[in-house]
């Protein structure tokens, strides 16, 4: 089922992502994890895409398997990175055999180690390029990224949210944000995307702390803040692991409550391949119900 139908008929919509491991047993542990996470009915879950095409077959067996053997909606991570148009339409025309209908569309990150981003020769320099191809050449929902604290290459906070509406009007049916802790940040983009003129669905993105080292290498790599209070107490709790997960679950779940109450149309999961946290975090929503306090849909 396309993603912009299910965010039409179901709210809220709850979905999950995960990356392509680098090992075998990696793979076996995510199948594992991802047969677990049926029984909680996820709306979609979808899966990303390594620089350079690096996880290319991995990212699309494991799509097909989830689709096809769970029998859960699922979304392929879609990037302009390392392939001509050629090569995308190769991989594209592969991904709709398999009956996938969603895919996330992106420019994608440099490589390790490269600081810049290059235009591949006879390749797609940004991703409304991409999402334009996708919108005229396939039967593909189309989602895009958004940013609530700013693209950190974007020139500033208004052409962020110009380029936001230019993925509208390329043919984005839905847009899923970039991790946040700090829900006014979404609040705020939300009001200002709308002002533009973007009137589809944004879907907030979350990540439940459950490790200080990796949140704080996620942060600095995609420039989002983590308040100074919760800061404080997660370093507080930095030689307990246990209880660092606990306080990063009960943050993010007192997050999502906030999200739906005040009308986000769902929640995305960043779990990094684990399923306890998200769980947790899920069936506290369930039980809660917090959309049903929701005044209006924003």
């Amino acid at each position: 089922m396309r993603i912009d139908a299910i965010l039409a008929e179901r709210r809220p919509v709850f979905s999950f992502e995960f990356f392509p491991p680098k090992t075998d047993e990696g793979l076996v542990n995510l199948r594992e994890t991802l047969s677990v996470l049926r029984a909680d009915e996820p709306d979609f879950v979808s899966v990303t895409y390594g620089a350079l095409g690096s996880t290319r077959d991995t990212t699309i067996d494991i799509v097909k398997w989830i689709k096809r053997e769970l029998g859960v909606e699922a979304m392929a991570h879609f990037t302009c990175v390392g392939a001509t148009v050629d090569e995308l339409r190769g991989t594209l025309d592969e991904i709709e055999a398999a009956g996938v209908e969603n895919v996330l569309a992106l420019r994608g990150d440099p490589p390790q180690g490269q600081s810049e981003w290059t235009q591949t020769v006879g390749g797609l320099r940004f991703s409304t390029e991409l999402i334009e191809l996708l919108s005229a050449e396939y039967s593909f929902a189309v989602g895009a990224a958004a940013f609530p604290e700013v693209h950190p290459q974007a020139e500033s906070a208004e052409s962020d949210i110009r380029f936001l509406k230019a993925k509208q009007d390329a043919g984005a049916s839905f847009l899923i944000t970039q991790l946040f802790f700090d829900n006014e940040h979404y609040f705020d983009f939300v009001a200002r995307a709308r002002e533009a003129g973007v009137t589809v669905p944004i879907v907030p993105g979350v990540m439940p702390v459950t490790n200080l080292r990796n949140i704080r290498r996620i942060t600095e790599l995609c420039e989002s803040e983590i308040p100074e209070p919760f800061e404080r107490q997660l370093e507080a709790r930095e030689d307990d692991p246990q209880a660092l997960q606990d306080l990063g679950v009960a943050y993010a779940t007192l997050q999502c409550v906030d999200l739906l109450a005040r009308g986000a149309p769902g929640i995305h999961f960043y779990t990094l391949n684990r399923s306890p946290a998200t769980r947790a975090i899920l069936a506290a929503l369930r039980a809660a119900r917090p959309w049903t306090r929701a005044p209006q849909p924003v």
